[in-house]
């Protein structure tokens, strides 16, 4: 996002109100932003705030009848590399759809050569009006990208589909339609698996990791990003996320897991198991709490059963699985051993010891092997990034 130009046309929504979190959202990610307001619009959200936010003049009517300085749509147009419109009314919608041009938002929309990005945002039955599915299936038939409203409390006080998407959703969208790589996985299914599992001792304790699940959410956002359809399995973890292209499956065991995996495994194309499984659980669960009175306690504990393993003897030719592997020492030797025992077409290795890789970390180093072991190594990054690069690197193996 750093240096990218984003133009944002604001129009007389009660969702108006969003568009300073936005703003600030962009230009903490490092882009220039311009704001074009209906006069409507102004009604609900100051241009002043919008200006000292994007620190940009606001263009509101085609010149400023104080000043008498001119506001150029075409050349506000030629300017971006992505126009967002947000929140779209109904009105603005229609007008969109027909190609009315009575104001700068309208006027720079039809001058717009590069990708827009629509973000409806009305009350439930206007949002569900048969008019309003018309107008915005034409505008996507245009080529434009469509932020579809979100399910919520709405403002006259009804509860349904109609709320403009989140200002974190809209990044979301501008960063999918800037990204080089955002066809990279278009239409493909991917089952990701993040996070850790807990495995109950009895109902307050349990055997778990320290896994936060950040690796593994990075997987799914940039998966995402890239055009791909995820269902993401999460173990339990802080990490949160939405996205219209997201089914998010929760759980705490493996049991759970191994049990979700069995029932969506054979629905999806690709397969990346980032979870950190506890291999094994307790025997039996107290169903009271243990009290502390003996100088010991001894857990008996059986194996958890393996999703990993159950999906390499399950797949088929046209899957792609990919498998995890954390280790304390020899990382590569654990980590071929488990490509070659678990039927995985690639592995993707990291130690602990390695400084800033691992549990909780932002960062992360990690090593790739195919299914022939040919290595390929991420240095330490973000793990946005490093997921960014797993995901380039996983698509040439497809090949």
């Amino acid at each position: 996002m750093k240096g990218k130009r984003i133009l944002l046309g604001v129009t007389g929504g009660i969702a108006a109100y969003k568009t300073t979190f936005l703003i600030r959202l962009l230009k903490k990610l490092g882009a220039e932003v311009k704001v074009i307001m209906t006069p409507a619009s102004c009604d609900f959200v100051s241009p002043l705030v919008l200006a000292t936010l994007s620190e940009n003049p606001v263009a509101i009517d085609f010149w400023n009848k104080k000043t008498g300085e001119w506001y150029n749509h075409v050349d506000l147009a030629c300017w971006a590399d992505v126009y967002l419109i947000a929140p779209v009314t109904a009105n603005t919608l229609s007008k969109l759809a027909s190609g009315a041009c009575d104001n700068m938002v309208l006027a720079t929309y039809l001058s717009a050569k590069c990708p827009v990005i629509i973000a409806p945002a009305m009350d439930l039955d206007m949002y569900a009006h048969p008019t309003t599915r018309i107008n915005l299936n034409r505008l996507e038939e245009f080529g434009n990208h469509i932020v579809p409203a979100e399910f919520g409390e709405l403002a006259s006080g009804l509860v349904g589909q109609g709320r403009m998407a989140e200002p974190e959703t809209l990044v979301e969208a501008v960063k999918g339609v800037l990204n080089p790589n955002k066809l990279l996985y278009e239409g493909v299914s991917m089952l990701i698996t993040a996070g850790p599992t807990y495995e109950a001792i009895d109902p307050v304790r349990f055997i778990g990791n320290h896994s936060s699940g950040k690796m593994g959410m990075e997987l799914a956002k940039q998966a995402l990003s890239m055009g791909a359809k995820v269902t993401l399995v999460l173990g339990p973890s802080a990490q949160t996320y939405t996205h219209p292209n997201l089914t998010l499956i929760n759980i705490t065991s493996a049991d759970e897991l191994f049990e979700v995996i069995q029932q969506n495994w054979s629905n999806h194309q690709v397969g990346i198991f980032s979870a950190a499984v506890a291999d094994y659980k307790p025997k039996t669960q107290s169903l009271q709490k243990i009290k502390k009175q003996a100088e010991t306690l001894i857990l008996e504990l059986v194996k958890n059963p393996d999703s990993l393993a159950w999906a390499g003897e399950h797949k088929t030719s046209d899957q792609f699985l990919v498998g995890f592997a954390l280790e304390t020492d020899q990382v590569i030797d654990y980590a071929v051993e488990k490509l070659k025992k678990k039927n995985l077409d690639a592995i993707v290795a990291n130690s602990l010891t390695d400084e800033g890789a691992g549990f909780a970390h932002d960062t992360n180093r990690v090593v790739v092997l195919d299914k022939h072991t040919k290595s390929t190594i991420f240095e330490l990054s973000t793990k946005q990034v490093i997921a960014e690069n797993i995901l380039i690197h996983l698509k040439q193996l497809m090949k």
